[in-house]
């Protein structure tokens, strides 16, 4: 038995558009990697990914599973103000769906939307400092960086013009003390993103256990999205994203479910 039968969830493969289809692939993709990371917070967080068109529709978790026990079809269909547009036995978080709503809202280019309770991130987000520029990662980050204070848990929709306006055009958000966000164009983009970000925290930390920091010449900061439009031989997270999948193909295809 696989995993959505167990779960009694039909699958939706020929029962949506092609695109939405890959859509969810590479969204339960996502789910399944920020699992096998380590980024994950039992059932909590999201990543949310808009459904091409003119409707404003997005794909969220179903709330009360794991990431690892995401799957394609269990992925739920939801609109701006987080009602279910699809069946499902499980419920939707809309408080979750705060930040993320607000976020697609003020970015057209917002593609996928990827935010974490990680150790590391909200050990960074708790420091005064924020983001320091001791690595080669944190480089990459630094430049399209923004950082949104802690209101309490993320509940109330007086604090998203807020959230909007610190965000602004950037790509990386550190909500302070609580995690991190990231912000894409694809699923892969936002992945990546994350990836980098996350890394850039454990690093720091690392660092910081390790006696007096040497920092990054100010200088080498600028031109950074060059810099890794370069270094991914102008192919971006596409560069990345295939290899990753590869990775979840030899251990548990069943995202594709």
């Amino acid at each position: 038995m696989n995993i959505n039968e167990s779960l009694n969830i039909p699958s939706l493969q020929g029962k949506v558009s092609p695109a939405e289809w890959q859509l969810r692939c590479d969204l339960a993709a996502a789910y399944r990697l920020v699992a096998l990371y380590g980024w994950s917070d039992l059932v909590f967080t999201h990543i949310s990914a808009r459904i091409p068109g003119p409707e404003h529709h997005f794909l969220i978790n179903p709330y009360g599973l794991m990431f690892d026990e995401i799957t394609a079809s269990s992925l739920i269909k939801v609109d701006q103000a987080c009602n279910k547009l699809s069946q499902s036995p499980f419920p939707v978080n809309p408080a979750g769906f705060t930040i993320h709503s607000c976020v697609h809202q003020a970015r057209e280019d917002a593609g996928c939307v990827l935010h974490t309770h990680s150790r590391a991130g909200v050990a960074v987000s708790a420091q005064k400092c924020g983001v320091l520029p001791i690595s080669q990662q944190s480089t990459f980050v630094l430049g399209a960086l923004a950082y949104h204070d802690y209101e309490g848990v993320a509940l109330r929709e007086d604090e998203q013009p807020r959230l909007q306006a610190d965000l602004g055009n950037k790509r990386f958000l550190m909500l302070r003390n609580h995690g991190l966000l990231t912000v894409g164009k694809s699923i892969p983009d936002a992945f990546l993103n994350m990836y980098i970000f996350e890394s850039t925290c454990r690093i720091q930390l690392d660092a910081q256990a390790g006696g007096e920091l040497h920092q990054v010449n100010p200088q080498i900061l600028q031109g950074m999205a060059t810099v890794m439009k370069t270094v991914t031989v102008g192919m971006g997270s596409d560069l990345a994203w295939p290899a990753l999948l590869r990775k979840l193909e030899r251990l548990d295809a069943s995202y594709r479910s």
